[in-house]
């Protein structure tokens, strides 16, 4: 079977959407509170782990590159110096070696059968529902096995196994400066940039060749084939390396804050101590906003689900189903506004009372704002003719 799409049309009852959406109370009625209770961490969180970075920027002093000063055991230092692996990195599957590497990194990809979908929904006479869906199967790359055994139309489209996949070698015996560091230390370090094989030391597959710098499993790599793979290799290579960490003997480890935190900031290149700490607040701050984003959205959803309902039961006339989908959502959003500030200021009143104050204010004004903005619809809203 080639490449292609097909579409279906499938059709939901009333009795069956209004079924559906009073069963969603009860998942509605379960978001909130999760909800809630995952802002509140987050709010904790965020303040533990600034206050242990300040902390760590109060405690932390300077370590010499050479030698291990036995006199800092046990404080959190700072230490910028040359990163090294005593052993060269390889994958022998294919005959890769990386001397000089911290990590090897191989990059697996297949070309195989893909399914998109895209669904299209409108609403019927009666508050029925009809929805529309588009299947789509075209081949293409992936660093992922793709299940054809769950696509809409599998006849024809069946993906091969995939015979390698994606692995990562790290450093047993790395060191920075003086001191070792574990494997599990040097996982995910640096970004890794690209390592281009030599064809005469590669050891290849069975049909595989090397072209620019990378294995390709297949007969045309101009006219790729399903099953045809391209293995390529990455690596972060030794070099400059800053450390922020408990020194333990002639190793590193996690420093326990009282704050809470346990503090190690590892990252290629020359940075200073305040430096890593600055990089480490803002990702702390990316990450605190992210998830209150997260919390909202689940907040929002909770809300409107509770609210749905009552959509459903005007939708049997699409217009009026409409009208009440944005009013609900509207009401949906007002709650988010109200409720979510008000779970982060308790957090903050807990922790940071004059903060918890502002953050409070500005929520009670965008829920103000909202409910003039609805206020102001339905003062613009015709009349319906008696």
């Amino acid at each position: 079977m080639s490449e292609g799409s097909f579409t279906e049309t499938t059709t939901t009852s009333w009795w069956a959407r209004i079924k559906s959406a009073f069963a969603g109370i009860l998942v509605g009625l379960a978001l909130i509170p999760l909800s809630s209770v995952l802002i509140f961490w987050n709010e904790g969180r965020a303040v533990q782990t600034a206050r242990s970075l300040a902390e760590g920027a109060g405690l932390v002093v300077p370590a010499p590159a050479e030698r291990v000063d036995a006199a800092l055991d046990g404080r959190l230092i700072h230490l910028t110096a040359p990163m090294r692996a005593n052993a060269p990195l390889s994958d022998p599957e294919f005959g890769v070696a990386a001397p000089g590497a911290l990590r090897l990194v191989r990059q697996v990809e297949m070309y195989q059968w893909r399914e998109e979908t895209r669904s299209e929904t409108r609403d019927r006479l009666g508050g029925g529902q009809e929805t529309v869906t588009t299947y789509s199967y075209s081949l293409g790359w992936s660093s992922q096995p793709i299940d054809s055994s769950r696509f809409r139309q599998p006849q024809g489209r069946s993906n091969p196994p995939m015979r390698w996949r994606g692995q990562e070698v790290v450093a047993r015996d790395g060191r920075i400066g003086p001191f070792a560091l574990t494997q599990a230390q040097l996982s995910g370090f640096g970004t890794p940039e690209a390592l281009r094989l030599d064809p005469a030391t590669s050891r290849l597959p069975l049909g595989g060749q090397v072209l620019d710098g990378q294995v390709y499993v297949g007969a045309d790599p101009a006219q790729p084939r399903l099953g045809d793979m391209r293995i390529s290799f990455a690596v972060v290579s030794e070099g400059m390396g800053s450390v922020i960490a408990r020194q333990a003997g002639q190793g590193l480890a996690a420093y326990q804050t009282q704050a809470g935190d346990a503090l190690f900031l590892l990252r290629p290149g020359a940075a200073t101590a305040s430096e890593m700490i600055a990089a480490a607040e803002s990702a702390n701050r990316i990450l605190t906003w992210a998830l209150r984003a997260v919390g909202a959205v689940l907040m929002f959803l909770g809300f409107a689900m509770i609210l749905r309902p009552l959509v459903v039961l005007a939708a049997v006339v699409p217009l009026f189903g409409s009208i009440m989908s944005a009013g609900t959502g509207l009401v949906a959003g007002v709650l988010t506004l109200v409720l979510a500030p008000v779970v982060i200021a308790v957090a903050w009143f807990w922790y940071r009372p004059l903060v918890a104050i502002l953050v409070l204010a500005v929520g009670l004004a965008g829920a103000a704002g909202m409910a003039w903005l609805a206020r102001r619809r339905r003062a613009l809203t015709p009349a319906t003719p008696g």
